[in-house]
């Protein structure tokens, strides 16, 4: 006949057991909800600050980044960039809005691809701008960059069975402080609605801030 001692032993042990593994399992679930809520908290974060569709920071990001890089800059040159794209709305007229979704969704990868570790934002429809890093103010240095992004965006972009170019206007502004920010992203805004006013005839359009460099 077993022992009712051991028996009572045993049944205590088991137990035992059984709590610990409920509070072991309470403890994992608790974990998991934290980190659900982590991951929900920073997911809200991220959609706060950037543009759902092609997911570069959106204009408040924008600001709020580039006046920290400039604070942070320690006298490095830094360019202002404000590109619009030409005629976009042709191209949600003819090929509908998913089509113009996936200009706008290739031309973010191709700006994002250009500047690399620098920041870049869409302000909002078809417009966008950046912040760079450059290691000077030439005009020669500036107008070329500036060629090497329009020709990177009017490049062919696949839909399917199409092939869409686009042209984008590009106005560019040094920027020295971040009391400058504003006015820089004004005088590449101006210059670059100037360079949109060149016509379509041209490939790459793009106008500096010349009057500013000329100061520099």
């Amino acid at each position: 006949m077993p022992d009712p001692l051991t028996i009572a032993s045993g049944i205590s042990a088991a137990g035992a057991l059984a709590s610990a593994w409920q509070l072991r399992r309470r403890a994992l679930l608790a974990e998991a909800e934290i980190e659900h809520l982590q991951a929900e908290l920073a997911a809200e974060r991220h959609a706060a600050s950037h543009d759902p569709l092609t997911g570069l920071p959106n204009r408040r990001a924008f600001f709020r980044l580039a006046a920290t890089l400039l604070t942070d800059a320690a006298g490095k040159p830094l360019i202002a960039v404000v590109l619009d794209l030409d005629d976009f709305k042709q191209v949600n007229d003819r090929y509908g809005h998913a089509a113009g979704d996936r200009v706008l969704i290739s031309v973010a990868e191709r700006l994002a691809a250009f500047a690399g570790d620098n920041l870049v934002a869409r302000l909002g429809g078809d417009e966008f701008a950046g912040l760079l890093t450059s290691p000077t103010v030439d005009r020669r240095w500036i107008e070329h960059a500036s060629r090497r992004l329009c020709e990177a965006l009017a490049a062919p972009i696949p839909l399917g069975g199409l092939s869409l170019r686009v042209t984008a206007s590009v106005g560019l502004a040094p920027v020295t402080g971040p009391a400058q920010l504003t006015e820089a992203l004004d005088r590449a805004d101006a210059a670059m609605y100037r360079a949109k006013s060149v016509g379509a005839s041209s490939p790459t359009r793009q106008l500096v801030d010349s009057a500013h460099l000329a100061e520099c």
